[in-house]
């Protein structure tokens, strides 16, 4: 790396008992510092000078620090276009959204607007760009994305169907690509993957509403391999019930997708039309819940009254319904910042695990509690 030095030095500086003093004297005439200067001073290498500035998190916070420190003083810029020369590294990252083929009109499901938001802060974080990019699965266009110099690496978000993007992820492994995804994850997975406990945050749910005196519950989603997220949660679901002594009735259960905002609505309708006596429904998701309970107030079922309803993924919507949303509370934030520093760990070769967040249970007025919390 080059700078630009707007303070001519005397000396050079080496640091000692936490702060910086001078030592012997820089080549005469000497006008720009490098990162080799800072590294010597430093008492590191060269690469750990360049990771320390660029963020890297695999320098330890007191070696960042004293980097920082030093480079401070000799007035040091990272020269960004002779650097990502060197290192052949853009500076950037790209978040992908896939969109399945529904029509042109379909939207982006609420729950990963919150997402987009705790990554884009987190990649500025670690001062790294970010690019996004809302793309169909009709070409093989990702699989040298990062070949293409567009970004270092690739941070995956949504899918229509899972079995589809399972196919596309391998080949992102066959190219080398960095990559990590927001999602299920499974044996044998290529790649990485940043999750929510879908089971246990089910089971959470479900058990609260058997707590509150609920027993025929229905459970709307789509628990098909093209949803793997869905059918874990419907696992959790299935797991309350047992453990309470009760039946996970198959008549009970309506498939509603996950990019379909009218899918609830559509398997709420069709709950009340099988005749099936019900007290409750788990909806796989808000956006389902939330077209649920529209079902039930056209067919005269009021909520929590007759229908206790509860959701999972907490869209800042779900507190602003009249009754509010209980749900389970995806932790968008830590998501986030997980999703960008494991992706910037696997750039620097690291190798990276899947990591299982916790969901946290909100009680509204939906599921009919008597205290809120």
């Amino acid at each position: 790396m080059t700078v630009g030095n707007r303070k001519p030095a005397q000396q050079a500086r080496t640091f000692v008992n936490g702060s910086v003093t001078p030592t012997a004297q820089p080549p005469l005439g000497k006008k720009r510092y490098t990162s080799t200067d800072i590294a010597l001073m430093a008492g590191v290498s060269q690469p750990t000078v360049s990771r320390a500035i660029a963020g890297s998190p695999v320098v330890k916070e007191a070696t960042r620090k004293r980097i920082l420190q030093i480079a401070e003083q000799l007035d040091y810029h990272v020269d960004l276009r002779a650097s990502r020369l060197r290192t052949m590294q853009t500076g950037a990252l790209t978040l992908l959204m896939f969109a399945d083929s529904l029509t042109d009109r379909a939207t982006l499901n609420p729950f990963f607007l919150s997402m987009i938001g705790a990554i884009t802060r987190a990649a500025a974080r670690q001062h790294y760009d970010l690019l996004v990019s809302c793309q169909q699965f009709s070409s093989d266009w990702f699989a040298d994305y990062e070949k293409s110099c567009k970004s270092d690496g690739l941070i995956l978000l949504g899918y229509g169907d899972f079995h589809e993007l399972e196919q596309r992820m391998r080949l992102l492994g066959q190219h080398d690509t960095h990559f990590i995804r927001w999602g299920a994850q499974y044996p044998e997975q290529t790649g990485a993957s940043i999750g929510c406990d879908n089971v246990g945050g089910c089971r959470r749910v479900t058990e609260h509403l058997l707590e509150q005196g609920r027993r025929r519950i229905a459970f709307l989603g789509d628990i098909s391999r093209c949803s793997p997220e869905f059918s874990d949660r419907h696992a959790g679901y299935v797991s309350a019930l047992t453990a309470a002594g009760l039946h996970a009735d198959p008549a009970l259960r309506q498939d509603a997708g996950v990019g379909e905002a009218q899918s609830g609505f559509h398997a709420a309708q069709r709950l009340l039309a099988s005749g099936q006596a019900f007290d409750a429904i788990v909806a796989a998701s808000d956006q389902i819940a939330i077209a649920a309970q529209r079902a039930l107030h056209r067919a005269g079922r009021r909520v929590p009254d007759d229908v206790a309803l509860v959701g999972f993924d907490d869209i800042p919507v779900a507190e602003l319904l009249t009754p509010s949303l209980t749900t389970m509370r995806q932790d968008t934030d830590r998501a986030g910042e997980l999703l960008v520093t494991q992706l910037i760990q696997r750039i620097h070769g690291q190798a990276i695990d899947n990591i299982t967040l916790d969901a946290e249970l909100i009680v509204r007025e939906s599921c009919g509690a008597s205290r809120l919390a």
